[in-house]
Order: structure tokens, then sequence, then C-alpha cells
């Protein structure tokens, strides 16, 4: 049997997916390593060498647990990386690391970003590469000169695997803005940044942009061994473009052509919607991306997104364990997402804010994780609990209130993320925070990784079909999708939960003052 390879560098875990070449649906094994990352001089960051040993053991995993079923290693025809977006991995002309990598969830950028924006006429989110670029050229930072590359985490990992520099352009425009014609960063846009910063040589830093199902290079014997010493893993193997996690969450759902659209929910939380059309006027809460086909795309990005819901979990995971009666940690979720069903429509009076790191949609610099009650509110656990799963939902909704201003219209909304897993909750809190259909389908739970292996197959028995027919053919043709249409007593509640969400903001600034 024949395998093609998706892994993914996620925030939380280094995922690893094989799947049948010819049928992507089919998922042959997977493995997983978890990792976190770290707070160290104000910036959060991961240290590479944990890359690569993430890498390995998720890859490790995997080929353990395809060998338990046939035996043997199987036969890898190709191979797709995938990883957190945006960022700042900077790198001298000997491919040296310059400065520890600093991740999306920085928000030091905020000088660059204005300026950025309002030189470009666009949003420049805080998050993205050309801000976290110009913030280091702005405050003079020693490295800047020796800059002979600048690159994500999947374009990094893409780049020691084959050689070669370059990048999916849906992972390539959340570094710098792509042009009308989805294939090349903004040339309008590039003139404007020389004018503005002469000395950088911008499109000899950035990777070169490359549609879904593009040749984007082989793997080589030193990649290969780096993925895995013991040599399962043949040099030679065709590679596609590396893509970031929302490209391959839009995948993963389905989700590339117009008027469709994604919600992905990890350590942070985002929307995608592909457009029909351009939008009116930009807006801080939105960012303008692309698929990886690199059709234009609007993006609500929160960065936080379900990290403190999981810790209130653990907490009860520890609880019980201390009461004697240990529950596995899928079983606690369970059991709390279910008792969040008999909360009331409004959370009780409750607020739970999700903030741990800096969240720029609520005008927040820094975090400061909050659960907020008044005297007379009903604070019980059904209530605490559905409080907690509005509170993820609760800065993406603001942005979502943007783009509905805008007349985006959405057919279709499918959610993906562990925390669907439980059937019926957090999809229909969702639904109710959209008030719009919410489907999650069979492949969801797979999540970014199997998103990137089905990359991997359109690189290698695409032909000449777009990424979107290819998905519709091979993909999700018959695949059944349970979809949670929004109820009204919910949709009121959470209206009224977020009225108070968005007061009760000035609470969280307050927070992060004083604390």
């Amino acid at each position: 049997m024949k395998g093609v390879l998706g892994i993914e560098l996620g925030s939380t875990r280094i995922k690893a997916c094989l799947v049948e070449a010819t049928d992507p649906t089919a998922v042959i094994a997977t493995g997983s390593f978890a990792w976190e990352n770290r707070l160290e001089n104000d910036l959060w960051t991961y240290d590479l060498d944990d890359v690569w040993h993430g890498v390995r053991a998720a890859v490790a995993d995997l080929l353990g647990e395809a060998r338990s079923g046939t035996g043997e290693a199987p036969e890898i025809v190709g191979l797709g990386i995938s990883g957190m977006m945006h960022g700042y991995l900077a790198f001298d002309a000997d491919d040296r690391l310059l400065v520890p990598f600093r991740t999306w969830r920085n928000t030091n950028t905020g000088a660059a970003a204005a300026e950025l924006s309002e030189a470009f006429g666009v949003n420049i989110p805080l998050r993205w590469s050309i801000a976290h670029l110009h913030q280091a050229l702005r405050d003079g930072e020693a490295h800047v000169p020796h800059i002979a590359s600048v690159t994500t985490l999947a374009g990094y990992v893409h780049r020691r695997l084959t050689g070669r520099h370059v990048l999916g352009v849906g992972d390539a425009s959340g570094m710098f803005p792509i042009g009308a014609g989805g294939v090349a960063y903004d040339a309008d846009l590039v003139a404007r940044y020389a004018e503005l910063a002469p000395e950088v040589d911008l499109l000899a830093l950035l990777p070169e942009p490359l549609a879904a199902g593009a040749e984007a290079g082989r793997l080589t014997a030193e990649g290969a061994s780096l993925l895995d010493p013991d040599g399962a893993i043949p040099a030679g193997l065709p590679m596609c473009p590396p893509e970031g996690d929302a490209g391959t969450g839009m995948v993963a759902t389905g989700a590339v052509a117009p008027r469709t659209g994604n919600v992905s929910a990890g350590t942070s939380i985002f929307a995608m919607v592909v457009l029909e059309h351009p939008l009116a006027e930009a807006h801080h809460e939105l960012d303008l991306v692309t698929t990886p086909a690199g059709d234009p795309v609007a993006m609500v990005h929160c960065n936080n997104g379900a990290s403190e819901l999981a810790a209130w979990a653990g907490m009860f995971e520890r609880f019980a364990a201390a009461a004697g009666s240990p529950l596995a940690s899928d079983a606690v979720f369970d059991v709390l997402f279910r008792e969040a069903l008999s909360g009331a429509p409004d959370a009780g009076g409750l607020l739970a804010y999700n903030h741990l790191a800096g969240e720029p949609i609520a005008g927040l610099d820094a975090g400061r994780p909050l659960f907020v009650r008044t005297p007379d509110s009903s604070f019980s656990l059904a209530n605490v609990m559905r409080a907690q799963l509005y509170g993820v939902f609760g800065t993406l909704a603001l942005g979502m209130r943007v783009l509905a201003g805008e007349g985006v219209a959405i057919d279709r909304m499918l959610a993906h993320g562990g925390m669907f897993r439980t059937a019926g909750v957090a999809q229909r809190f969702l639904a109710a925070a959209l008030d719009a259909p919410v489907a999650v389908g069979e492949t969801a739970a797979e999540g970014g990784a199997w998103g990137m292996a089905v990359l991997a197959a359109y690189r290698v028995h695409g032909g000449d079909r777009d990424l979107s027919t290819y998905l519709d053919d091979e993909v999700f043709a018959g695949v059944e999708a349970d979809t949670a249409h929004p109820d009204p007593e919910d949709v009121a509640g959470f209206a009224a939960y977020l009225d108070r969400y968005a007061a009760g903001l000035a609470v969280e600034a307050a927070a992060v003052s004083a604390l």
C-alpha cells in the first residue's frame, strides 16, 4: 500500500498523518508529539532543536503504528509539511538562525504593524512576518544587517528537508500580502516597502510563493535522515509546497471555494471565509490571506483559543483523582461539555475571558485570563462551563460581526479541532455565536496533519484538476457532515453574553494594567 505523509507543527502538538495516496480519506496511521512554547525575554518561542526532536518522535510514533498493523514499514511516495503561520525565523547567508524563533503569539510589533497598515492601506496584523521584520528594523536590532532570508516554521522545515526556499501561497500570505493574481507578493506593496525601508531587499529575503500542487522540491538524503534516522523514509520523495495551519484547516474541511468558510479551534482560534469580491475597506479585525490555491480569504484570527478551557478541565480532572474517582482527560471534557448544555442560554450572567496572550481584536497587548461574575449571577457548574465555552468564541464573534457588516455571504461553515469531538456541544454553541449552521465532518477530527497529507496526495495524483475540484471528487464526495443549526434561544443568549463580554473588556484591560 502506497501512502503520502503529512506533518503539521501545531502550537501544542506535532502531528503526523499517513493516508493512502490514491484515497486520502483512508488513514493508514498517525503519530504525535506534545510540545509547548516558552516565554523567554518577554517573547514566545520554541527551540529549533525541539522541532526536530518532535518531528522524529511523531514520525516514529506513526511508523510504529503502521508496522503494528502490517509488520513492515509502509511505502511512502509523497510528503508535505505544515506549521503554525506567521512569526519570524531570520537566517544569515550560512543558514544560521540570527535570533530565537518569534512565534505568531508575540504582540511586540504594534508600532511596525500600525506603520505598515497605514503605508499599505491594508491591515497588517501584529503576528505577520513583515511586522516582525519591520519592528526589528525600527528597533535597530543588531542582527538585521545580517539577514539573508526570512521564513515561517513550515518554510524552515521544508528548506531543511529539500534545500528549497519556497512556501505555499496560503502561508506566504501571512508573511506579506499576496497580489490579486494569487501567485506572487503584491508588487505595488513591495515597491511601497522599498520606499519605506530602502535598505531591505524584500523579495531577496522572502520565500517564493507556490500554489497547491506545484513542484516544491524533493526530499534530500540529509532531509530523510532528519525525519527518520533508521531509513524508513526514502530520499527523493516529491514534496508539496509547505503550508500554514490555516490552509490545512481549509483543506481538512473542504472549505476552499467562494462562500465557504471554516473555524479552527486549538491554542488559537480563527475563522476563514473565501471571498467572492474584495472587501469595501480595511478593518483591523480582518486579515486578507489566501487559500492554498491562491484565492482571497478574509480571516478573523484570535490569539487565544481553547487553552484556558483545557486548564479548567485539567483542574476538574485533578479533583476527580483527588476524590478517588479518576477520569481520563477525554472523559472529563465529555462530562463538562455535556453539563454545559443544561446551563442558561446567556451562561447565567457569568463571563470567561480566555486571554492567556495579548489579543489585538480586543485591544489587549497582553493576556490575563479572567472569570467574572456579579452577586446576582447564577453560579453553577453548568453555567461555568457554558461561560467557558462561550469565552472561547467571544473574541472570534466580535470579528465576525465586522465581516457580516461587509455583507460577506457564507453558504457553508465547517469546524474542526479537538473541542468538537464531543458531539453537539461546542458545535451547537458556535452555531449560536455565528448565527449560522455549523458542520463537523467525519474527517475534521484528524485536523491539519490530515489536511497536509491531502495536499501531498494532490501534488502526487491531482493531475490537471484545480484544488476545489480534487477535494470534491476525491475527498469529500459522499462524506457525511453533522450540521448544527442555530437555536433561537442560544442565539439570543449568546448575543446577551457577547454584549456583557464586550463591556467587560474594560475589566480585562484593567487587569493587564494592574497585574
